[in-house]
């Protein structure tokens, strides 16, 4: 891939290029356009899950980001109503290498380009995605500018400035966008089974709060398969709120942007949480916030990790965990209080992937144990966290 902005990197698969990628050192691609038409700034990243683009593309941890897939087939089997991580996309951008076929698969209900353009998201496809990862490789993950135009006529001087106008990711507080505006309990669907579909749940012996930095729906169906009534409250609730809830544990979410900028709020209240003794959990920019809370720092990182392929360390049972993973920021290693244990760490790059606190219930990971998309290696954590809030549970009784 070439640095000359001139360079058409492109696959020509019809005449005009109705879509391009700029980015923020001048570099463009021009491809062809899908999705809606539009334009939208974000940092370009990538993903190297096989399946599962639409649980990606909805999840709301990819807020600000335009998602460049490595995988060459994206669209093959359509989009349906059931499959959404949340009910708004906040993904900004989509790349694809090949062109979107028709969909085959006996769930499909709509094809992925119309989703695209009912859900506001500008998408490109035809050039080399793989070169394109290569270089955010090389060079770390950059600002980018997505537009689509039917005519082909783009002003790239406008969408230069476009990319290096925008700030970025770092610094910037996306939770508090994409939380929930208002607490609702959740409607208690369990995870997709190919016999059943979604059920619901009717036991509800358990019951979680969960602060909602951006949360995967998901992760409310698996504890709802572990028969848990779920509240879900904004990421600014008060800590007298979420006590009146009477919950038997505290699960912190996943979610978007720089964990330090959503800390200002978030810390006072997960600390104070923490002194109530109560069973805490977190997951991705939770667990980020969780150590933030516990006297550790973050930074951004150069790449981050994304995809559903990741080898973890689980240096409690010394095993190895294929993860589903989807952050750009990480604990820094040397701010780790002395009462914090390190559980997981990154095989890629020796990252740290989990924690716990010595002397209480509580601990997080960096990845996706609820495995949409992913492997299933890591589903034993929410049972993890549910044997804590039944131990505490019966600590309230005795």
């Amino acid at each position: 891939m070439k640095k000359k902005a001139k360079k058409n990197n492109s696959k020509k698969i019809s005449g005009i290029h109705t879509g391009i990628l700029v980015l923020e050192n001048k570099t463009f691609f021009k491809g062809f356009g899908i999705g809606y038409q539009g334009t939208a700034t974000g940092e370009v990243c990538f993903n190297t899950s096989l399946t599962g683009y639409q649980e990606i593309i909805s999840d709301p941890s990819y807020a600000g980001q335009i998602i460049n897939f490595t995988f060459p087939h994206i669209g093959n089997v359509g989009t349906n109503k059931e499959d959404h991580e949340s009910d708004k996309i906040w993904t900004k951008g989509v790349i694809f290498n090949s062109d979107i076929t028709n969909p085959s698969n006996y769930r499909s209900l709509t094809n992925l380009d119309l989703w695209l353009k009912r859900n506001k998201i500008v998408g490109i496809t035809g050039f080399d995605t793989r070169s394109l990862t290569n270089w955010i490789r090389d060079k770390g993950a950059p600002k980018g500018t997505i537009s689509l135009s039917k005519n082909g006529k783009f002003n790239i001087g406008k969408l230069i400035n476009l990319t290096t106008r925008w700030g970025g990711l770092k610094n910037l507080d996306l939770a508090e966008k994409v939380t929930t505006k208002k607490n609702y309990v959740w409607s208690g669907f369990k995870t997709w089974k190919k016999e059943s579909g979604y059920i619901k749940n009717k036991t509800k012996s358990l019951n979680v709060v969960a602060v909602d930095y951006g949360i995967k729906k998901n992760i409310l169906r698996y504890f709802s398969d572990f028969n848990c009534k779920v509240n879900i409250v904004s990421c600014k609730t008060s800590v007298e709120k979420i006590l009146k809830l009477k919950p038997d544990g505290i699960f912190l979410s996943n979610g978007p942007g720089d964990p330090a900028a959503t800390g200002k709020y978030a810390i006072v209240i997960i600390k104070e949480l923490i002194k109530k003794n109560l069973p805490v959990f977190g997951i991705c920019l939770g667990h980020q916030i969780l150590a933030l809370a516990l006297g550790a720092k973050t930074k951004k990182m150069k790449l981050g990790h994304r995809g559903a392929n990741h080898p973890v360390k689980n240096l409690i049972e010394n095993k190895v965990e294929i993860t589903s993973q989807n952050h750009g920021f990480e604990i820094v290693k040397e701010s780790l209080p002395k009462n914090i244990q390190i559980t997981h760490t990154s095989l890629f790059d020796g990252c740290i992937e989990g924690i716990r606190l010595k002397n209480k219930p509580v601990f997080s990971v960096q990845y996706h144990p609820e495995s949409n998309p992913g492997p299933q290696d890591s589903v034993y954590l929410f049972q993890e966290f549910i044997n804590n809030m039944k131990k505490n549970a019966k600590k309230k009784r005795s």
